[in-house]
């Protein structure tokens, strides 16, 4: 965006083709991301601290523990990842470590385990490996606490019997 300076007082203003206009200054620096396009590859560990996009073929170990990793459509990794957040459009092979989110999309492919706090597959997505979805740590101290309360003795009451599930209701 373009501002016109604010006129000083006293001062003539020129003719309109010797306005100038600075830059607003951006309130908030831009977001950084790292790409690797699809000509790329990398063998070895890779870690950082802001955000990647893949799209060439990386095999080794991705570190990314407090950024996002996100596999574009064209994009092959053959790591174990440990991020923030993994979105996967490409194709993973290696087990995932996420401490927010794992987002699958349609045209995705992932063959490993998957440890994470929150997960989204969308229909279409290629998932094969085991899932462990985990608590934030708070909210498990807060459930142990919970259990560790003695429980006070209730009346004895006859609890309702489990429905049989039909098929199409």
């Amino acid at each position: 965006m373009l501002e016109t300076p604010p006129s000083q007082p006293g001062t003539q203003k020129s003719s309109p083709a010797a306005t100038t206009y600075m830059p607003l200054k951006n309130l908030s620096p831009p977001m950084e991301q790292g790409t690797i396009g699809q000509s790329i590859v990398i063998k070895g560990e890779i870690s950082g601290t802001e955000p990647i996009y893949i799209d060439g073929r990386i095999e080794g170990k991705l570190n990314f523990a407090d950024s996002r990793i996100t596999v574009g459509r064209h994009g092959e990794v053959v790591a174990n990842i440990i991020a923030k957040e993994v979105v996967v459009m490409g194709v993973v092979k290696g087990n995932v470590e996420c401490t927010e989110r794992l987002d699958m999309r349609a045209e995705g492919s992932l063959t490993g385990d998957v440890v994470t706090r929150l997960i989204s597959v969308e229909a279409g997505a290629v998932m094969k490996g085991g899932i462990e979805v985990r608590v934030k740590p708070h909210q498990k101290e807060e459930k142990t606490q919970l259990q560790a309360k003695p429980a006070q003795p209730e009346p004895a009451k006859e609890l309702p019997k489990a429905l049989p599930a039909v098929a199409g209701a």
